[in-house]
C-alpha cells in the first residue's frame, strides 16, 4: 500500500498527524496485566479528567453545546429498538425505525425552510463537505466562496476534501464580525456560517443577492437552536442547509460522536448525499416507509457520484427528533430566548471589566467573541482552577479573543460567580 500511493515508510504515512499527538513508545502499562488491571488502569486515566458539570461550569460553545437533554430522550430513543437496529434495508421488519428517520427529516426540513432533509450526516463538517460537493456538480463550476466565519475546524475538513476533489476553496474575510464579499467573481456556490463562529448574525438576504448575481448556489450552515427567534436559511432563499445537530438529545461527550444536518431544494433532491426516507403505501394500501431516490453511482458507478456517503447517523439523529418533538414550536422559541437573556447578560458583566472589550460589533444571539487583557489560552487555564470552562481561545485568523457561549442551562448566580472569577483571573 505504501509503495502504491509513493510512501517510503509508516512514519511518511502518519506525518500528517503532528507529533504531539501520536504515541511514542507505546502505552506506559505493565506487560503482561490482566484484563482487570488494565481497566483499572485505564478508570485512573479516565479519572483525571474534569467534567463538564460535575466538575466544570460550561461557557464554550463553538459547535458543541452544554445543553439540558431530557430524561424523554433517552427513555425512548435508546430503546433496544433503535438501539440495535441494523440498517433499514429490508422495509418490512423496520418500520418503526424508517418512520422516526422519516419524522427527523420532516422536523429537520421545517426548521431549515427548504423541502427536503435527508437521513443525517456524520457531523456538521461533513455536511459542510457534501454541501460544497453538491453545489459544485450542479454549478460545474469548482470555485466556491467559504466566509471565515464558518467553523475553522469545518474549513479544516473542507479543505483536507478539496484536495482530492480538485474543488478551488476561497476564504472570505470578516470585517466587523460578519463577512465581507467580494464584488467580483463567479464562485460556484457560497457558503456563511448564520450565526457564524463568532457568534455575529450574518446578513443573508446580502448573501442571497451575491448568489443570484453571480449565478451561485446559497449554501447556509445554521444554528438549529437559532431558529426558535431567527427566520429560517430557505426564507432567505439558501439552496443547502447545513449545521451541526449536537444541541439536541447528544451531550458533549468529549467531542462526538455528533449529528450531521443535512437539507436542500427539491430541485437538488437527486444530489442529495447518504439516505433518503420516503412515505409510500405497501400492498394492502396501509401506510408505509422505505429508504428512495437512492443515486446507483454512491455504490457501482462511484466515478460518477458527487458523493460517496451511503450511511447516516440513525441513533442520534432519532434522539434529536424526540428532542424537538418534546419541545414543539413555542419550546423551541422559550429554548432560544433563554440562551440570548443569558448571553446579553453574560456579555454585559464582561465588558463591564476593565480590559475587556468586545472582538466583533455586529449583532450577537448566544454566544459572543471578546478581547482579554491576558492570552485567552491563560484565561481558560485559570478560570478552570475557579471551576469554569471559560470558552474557547480564538486563534490569530479572529485576533486571538476567547469565545463564550451560554445555553439555558446557565443561571443567574451561575454568570455572576463566572465574571466574578473572570475579572479575579485577568489581574
Amino acid at each position: 500500500m505504501l509503495a502504491f500511493i509513493g510512501l517510503s515508510s509508516l512514519d511518511e504515512l502518519f506525518a500528517a498527524v503532528p507529533a504531539a499527538l501520536r504515541l511514542a513508545g507505546g502505552l506506559d502499562l505493565a506487560d503482561g496485566l490482566s484484563e482487570a488491571d488494565v481497566m483499572t488502569a485505564m478508570e485512573g486515566m479516565a479519572a483525571r479528567n474534569r467534567r463538564v458539570g460535575p466538575d466544570l461550569v460550561c461557557f464554550a460553545g463553538g459547535g458543541a453545546y452544554d445543553h439540558d437533554v431530557p430524561a424523554v430522550v433517552r427513555s425512548l430513543a435508546f430503546r433496544s429498538e433503535f438501539v440495535t437496529a441494523y440498517t433499514p434495508y429490508q422495509p418490512e421488519v423496520a418500520q418503526g425505525l424508517l418512520q422516526a428517520l422519516f419524522e427527523y427529516q420532516t422536523l429537520l426540513a421545517r426548521l431549515a425552510g427548504v423541502e427536503i432533509a435527508n437521513a443525517s450526516l456524520y457531523d456538521g463538517a461533513s455536511a459542510c463537505v457534501e454541501a460544497v460537493n453538491l453545489a459544485v456538480a450542479a454549478t460545474g463550476r469548482q470555485k466556491v466562496w467559504v466566509s471565515r466565519g464558518v467553523h475553522p475546524a469545518w474549513r479544516e475538513v473542507m479543505r483536507t476534501f478539496a484536495s482530492g476533489t480538485g474543488h478551488e476553496l476561497a476564504d472570505v474575510p470578516l470585517a466587523g464580525g460578519t463577512t465581507a464579499w467580494p464584488e467580483e467573481g463567479e464562485p460556484g456556490a457560497i457558503l456563511v456560517q448564520q450565526p457564524n463562529y463568532l457568534g455575529c448574525l450574518e446578513d443573508l438576504a446580502a448573501a442571497r443577492h451575491l448568489a443570484e448575481r453571480t449565478g451561485a448556489l446559497l449554501l447556509v450552515a445554521f444554528d438549529p437552536v437559532a431558529t426558535g427567534l431567527l427566520r429560517s436559511p430557505g426564507s432567505y432563499g439558501a439552496d443547502v442547509v447545513v449545521g451541526e445537530g449536537q444541541p439536541f438529545g447528544t451531550p458533549l461527550s468529549f467531542g462526538g460522536p455528533y449529528l450531521g444536518l443535512f437539507a436542500c431544494r427539491q430541485e437538488h433532491v437527486r444530489r442529495l448525499p447518504g439516505r433518503l426516507v420516503g412515505e409510500t403505501v405497501d400492498v394492502d394500501g396501509r401506510r408505509a416507509y422505505v429508504t428512495t431516490l437512492r443515486a446507483r453511482e454512491q455504490d457501482i458507478r462511484r466515478e460518477k457520484a458527487s458523493s460517496n456517503v451511503c450511511t447516516n447517523q440513525t441513533l442520534i439523529a432519532v434522539a434529536c427528533a424526540v428532542q424537538l418533538a418534546w419541545l414543539g414550536t413555542w419550546g423551541l422559541r422559550e429554548l432560544a430566548l433563554r440562551c440570548a437573556r443569558g448571553t446579553r447578560y453574560a456579555r454585559e458583566a464582561l465588558l463591564d471589566i476593565d480590559g475587556v472589550r468586545p472582538l466583533a460589533g455586529a449583532p450577537v444571539l448566544r454566544e459572543f467573541a471578546i478581547e482579554t487583557p491576558v492570552p485567552a489560552a491563560t484565561v481558560v487555564e485559570r478560570m478552570a482552577e475557579e471551576g469554569f470552562l471559560a470558552g474557547i481561545p480564538l486563534g490569530s485568523e479572529y485576533g486571538e479573543g476567547l469565545l463564550v457561549s451560554v445555553t439555558e442551562r446557565r443561571t443567574r448566580d451561575e454568570i455572576d460567580a463566572y465574571a466574578a472569577a473572570f475579572e479575579k483571573v485577568i489581574r
